[in-house]
C-alpha cells in the first residue's frame, strides 16, 4: 500500500485518539473544485477571524499570508516547507510569515506581506488581502499567529530564499477537500483533549499550525457553500 505524508518530526504522543471527520466530507469532485471567484464570494459571507489566544506566558505577535492563485482553473494554495536549519519548525510545510517587527510594520497584515517578500519574493503590491482568519498560537515555539488570505491576480514567479525556505508547495483546493488525505487526532499534552489536524500529501504531511489554519479556511468555504 501507498504511504503518503514523507518524512515529518511529529511529536505524537504515546496515546492519543482519532477524531471525527471534517465538515467537508461527502463532497464530490465538482463541489471540491473553487475557482477563485467562488472562494472570494465564500469568504465575503465568513466572519472575520477571531485575535489568537495565547497558550503560554510571553507569547511574540507574527503574521502569516495565506496566498491564494487559480492554476487551471481552480484556485490553488502557495506553501513553503521550512530548512531543518530553522531554530523552530524545522522541516515542516507552512506559510510565508514571521514575527512582527514594531519597527517597520504597521501592523499585523504589513508584517505578513513584508514575511512572504522576504521568503518567496512576492511583492506585496500584486497581493489583494481579502479576509482574515481565525488566529492560531504555538506553544513550543510561543507565537500568536493571525492569518491573512491574499489573492494573487496571476501565478507569480517567486525567488525563494535559500535561508527560509527549501521548497515552494502549489497544493490544489480541491486535493485538500479530499477527506481521504484529513484526519484529526486529539492529543492529551499541555492542553486535554486537544484538536491536532493533519493533510497527508503524496510527499508531504501539513500539521501543527499551519493545518489548523487550513482546516479554518476550508471550513469556512464549505460552510459558505452549503
Amino acid at each position: 500500500m501507498e504511504t503518503r505524508g514523507g518524512q515529518q518530526r511529529i511529536p505524537r504522543p504515546d496515546e492519543f485518539r482519532l477524531g471525527g471527520p471534517p465538515p467537508w466530507a461527502g463532497l464530490d469532485d465538482a463541489e471540491r473544485r473553487l475557482t477563485l471567484d467562488d472562494v472570494r464570494r465564500r469568504l465575503l459571507r465568513s466572519p472575520p477571524g477571531a485575535d489568537p489566544v495565547s497558550l503560554v506566558p510571553d507569547s511574540v505577535s507574527a503574521a502569516v499570508l495565506v496566498p491564494l492563485v487559480e492554476i487551471d482553473g481552480e484556485t490553488h494554495v502557495v506553501l513553503i516547507k521550512r530548512p531543518e536549519t530553522m531554530s523552530t519548525h524545522r522541516g515542516e510545510i507552512a506559510f510565508p510569515g514571521g514575527k512582527l517587527d514594531p519597527g517597520s510594520d504597521a501592523d499585523l497584515r504589513a508584517a505578513a506581506l513584508r514575511e512572504a517578500r522576504e521568503e518567496i519574493g512576492l511583492d506585496p503590491g500584486v497581493v489583494e488581502v481579502a479576509a482574515r482568519l481565525t488566529g492560531v498560537a504555538t506553544a513550543a515555539s510561543r507565537f500568536t499567529i493571525t492569518p491573512f488570505v491574499g489573492f494573487l491576480a496571476s501565478r507569480p514567479t517567486l525567488t525563494p530564499s535559500p535561508a527560509e525556505v527549501v521548497r515552494v508547495l502549489e497544493v490544489p483546493l480541491s486535493e485538500l477537500l479530499d477527506e481521504g488525505l484529513y484526519h484529526e487526532e486529539r492529543w492529551d499534552g499541555f492542553r486535554y483533549d486537544m484538536a491536532v489536524y493533519f493533510f497527508e500529501l503524496a510527499d508531504e504531511t501539513i500539521w501543527g499550525a499551519t493545518a489548523r489554519i487550513l482546516t479554518d479556511l476550508l471550513t469556512r468555504l464549505v460552510v459558505a457553500g452549503a
